[in-house]
Order: C-alpha cells, then sequence, then structure tokens
C-alpha cells in the first residue's frame, strides 16, 4: 500500500469477518490493530472476545458499556419522534450505529489510531451509517472497508484463510442457516440464507427474543407504562432505568408473541433486502407512546408531526443522525413531548396489543365536549356556520362547472 498507516482501530464483533480483518490489516498495512467493542446489548455475543481478537493478531480489546447511553440518548428520541421506516421497522441496527460511531471516533483519537476499519460488505446500509458517522465527527480519520479492497469474494474464502494462518473462529461461521444476525437491546435482526427466499415462510427456529402467536400463553397478560415528558419511567409501577425498562419489556412482550416484523425493504444502497426483525419492548412501548399522544398533543402538532416523522426515520435509517436536520428536528420532538405525561394500560394476547386504559396527566379529551347530550360547552346549531364556510370552496368550483359546462 501506498500510505503508511501504523494503528489501525477495528470495530470488531469477533465474527468471521472481523476475525479475518485482523490478520488481513497486519499482512496489508504491517500496522498494529487494536479492536473496539461496543456493548449495546448483545448479551452473550460478548463472551471470550478479548482471547478471541488476541488470537487473531490484535494487541487489545476495549469494550464499553453502551447499552444505558443507547437507550436515554438514542432510544428515547426515537420513541418521542414516532418514527417507523417504511411502516414496518423500528430502526434496530439503525439506531445504535450513532453511538458506535461517535464511541469508534473517540477511542481513535485516545489510542492515537491512523484509521478505523469495519467489517461492513459492500451491499449493506452499515458500511455508509458508520462512515458518515465518522466523517461527521472526525473527517481526518481514514476508513478501511476490507470488503471494498480485499479480493476475497465469499465466507468460504474467509475460513480458508484462517484456515492457513492457523486462526480460529466461532462455530456459528460454519452455519450454513444464517449468514447475518444483529443483536442490540432495541431488537435482533435476521438476514441471509434461507430467508432470501421471500416465498417462504420463516422456519420458527429463526426467531430467537418472541414466541410464536400460537405458543404464545392462553390468558392475557396486562402492563403499565408510565411517561414523563414523552420518556418511560416505570413499568406496572416500577421505577426503572431506560435499559431496565426496554429489557423488561423485551422478556413480556416476547413471551407473548409480541414484536416480529417480517419484512421487505429498500435499502439505501438501492436494493431490497428480507430480514426479519424482532423488537418486543420496543414495539409495546412505542405502542404506548403513540396512544398517549393521541390525548395529550393537540391536532395541528399531531398532523404536523406524523408528516416529519417518516423524514426522521428516513434520516436515522440512511446513517444521518449527526446531520443538523436530525439535531434539529429531536428538539422538535422534544418539545412535542413536554405534554405527554401519564400512563397507558395494555393488554397483550397472541401477538396482539389492546388499548386497555389511558391516564393521561394534561389531558385534551374532554368528556362534555365529546358528549352527545350536554350543549353547555358545544352547541350543535354551532356546526351549521362552520359547514356553511367550510364546504364554500366546493360549492364555488361546483357552481363554476355547472357555468362553464366543465367536467
Amino acid at each position: 500500500m501506498s500510505e503508511k498507516i501504523n494503528k489501525v482501530l477495528l470495530a470488531y464483533s469477533g465474527g468471521l469477518d472481523t476475525s479475518a480483518i485482523i490478520p488481513w490489516l497486519i499482512d496489508t498495512y504491517h500496522c498494529e490493530v487494536i479492536c473496539y467493542c461496543a456493548n449495546v446489548g448483545q448479551e452473550e455475543e460478548l463472551d471470550h472476545l478479548e482471547d478471541r481478537a488476541k488470537a487473531s493478531g490484535a494487541t487489545k480489546l476495549i469494550i464499553d458499556d453502551l447499552v444505558e447511553p443507547l437507550c436515554k440518548d438514542y432510544i428515547w428520541p426515537l420513541v418521542k419522534s414516532g418514527a417507523i421506516y417504511e411502516r414496518k421497522y423500528y430502526l434496530g441496527t439503525s439506531i445504535a450505529r450513532p453511538i458506535v460511531a461517535k464511541r469508534l471516533v473517540e477511542v481513535a483519537q485516545q489510542e492515537h489510531a491512523d484509521a478505523i476499519a469495519h467489517g461492513c460488505t459492500g451491499k449493506g446500509n452499515d458500511q455508509v451509517r458508520l462512515e458518515n458517522g465518522i466523517h461527521s465527527l472526525d473527517p481526518s480519520l481514514k476508513v478501511i472497508a476490507p470488503w471494498r479492497i480485499w479480493d476475497f469474494t465469499s465466507r468460504e474464502d474467509l475460513l480458508n484463510y484462517l484456515d492457513q494462518k492457523g486462526i480460529g473462529y466461532p462455530d456459528s461461521a460454519k452455519n450454513p442457516k444464517l449468514f447475518s444476525r444483529d443483536r442490540n437491546i432495541w431488537h435482533i435482526s435476521h438476514e441471509g440464507g434461507p430467508i432470501e427466499n421471500i416465498d417462504a415462510e420463516p422456519d420458527e427456529s429463526f426467531w430467537v427474543l418472541t414466541v410464536s402467536p400460537e405458543q404464545a400463553p392462553d390468558k392475557p397478560e396486562y402492563v403499565e407504562i408510565e411517561f414523563e415528558a414523552g420518556e418511560a419511567v416505570a413499568v406496572n409501577g416500577k421505577k426503572m432505568t431506560p435499559a431496565q425498562i426496554v429489557h423488561e419489556l423485551n422478556v413480556i412482550g416476547g413471551r407473548n408473541g409480541i414484536g416480529r416484523c417480517d419484512m421487505v425493504e429498500n435499502r439505501l444502497v438501492g436494493m431490497k433486502s428480507h430480514g426479519l426483525y424482532e423488537t418486543p419492548g420496543g414495539t409495546i412501548l412505542c405502542t404506548a407512546h403513540s396512544e398517549l399522544e393521541f390525548v395529550t398533543c393537540d391536532r395541528e402538532t399531531m398532523h404536523f408531526k406524523d408528516t416529519v416523522s417518516p423524514k426522521w426515520a428516513e434520516l436515522v435509517y440512511n446513517g444521518q443522525w449527526f446531520s443538523p436536520l436530525v439535531q434539529s428536528l429531536n428538539v422538535f420532538f422534544d418539545e412535542t413531548n413536554k405534554w405527554v405525561t401519564g400512563s397507558i394500560k395494555l393488554k397483550l394476547y397472541k401477538g396482539n396489543i389492546i388499548i386497555a386504559g389511558r391516564k393521561p396527566k394534561y389531558n385534551l379529551y374532554n368528556e362534555n365536549f365529546a358528549s352527545f347530550g350536554d350543549v353547555s360547552l358545544y352547541d350543535h346549531k354551532d356546526a351549521t356556520g362552520f359547514i356553511s364556510c367550510f364546504s364554500l370552496p366546493g360549492k364555488v368550483i361546483a357552481m363554476m362547472k355547472k357555468q362553464t359546462g366543465l367536467e
């Protein structure tokens, strides 16, 4: 290589790709490799990572526990926004990438690394999300994306390369059923292998966090979530941290078959992809938050928010968290959530979420206004003038058509 790189910080997962990237970086750049892993709720995937990284040639592994800040600073804004990508996707993978990119930059600066490397493929969204985040925070850092450089073209090539070097890899690397899983505290995604066939019902063995609705309990389970200014603060009367709330709702939702998503989506890079997503706690949380908004937000605010939430989802999906527009919209969502305080009770039953009660602190629903019998606050006769004014444009158009013969 023409440019001299002395030290590389690798975004490390311990999977097949990053296991092969460590020796490849050393062979290619003759550099030191430091591995970095962000704990965003991968659970058992973090076991034995340090030994594996060093065995592959890295000088050390740095692990950060980012679960609480991920929930507080990224997932809570997501809930406030009401954003869902393409009507189905709760941005499970997307929402964790900004905090990972941020910490990669910070650690690279602390370790005086010349470059950051990652194992994202050239077909996926994550390469854009990570690199856009890195460039937005420190344009001076180089980014190395081996899948866009090296000569390997398949998993078999990587397995052969590691075998030749005598470097071990996780047993799951040879699993032909699933090529890719991404897990954090908010969700888990499943892609590749037989899932690429969109005409086949997913095998029940693919799912991890949720039971099937058929296997869920025959008795409904009730859960009550309390919010303060749009942020969940308690579940069933128990105060918890953001991460504890998401974890608790994951367990509750998972055992009731809540939060499965089978989706063909439009990737940023231009192709469609098929994925299975599980977001049990997030589905419950977003449903409860949305329901509380219905009784605490005025009509114009709600309707305008419904126009900008999809844009926020698209921006975050595309890896633009650090853009001025996302940051500005976050301020808007904070403002609109000032009155979203109270609790929502939900009934969970075999994959369904049913509203079972609303207790808003700031209630815009007035039973007297809504009543058909009480005319002290709203007289039915008042509607006559309103309808006359509201329908005037239609009347004028109809008159014009009649006079001109226009159809």
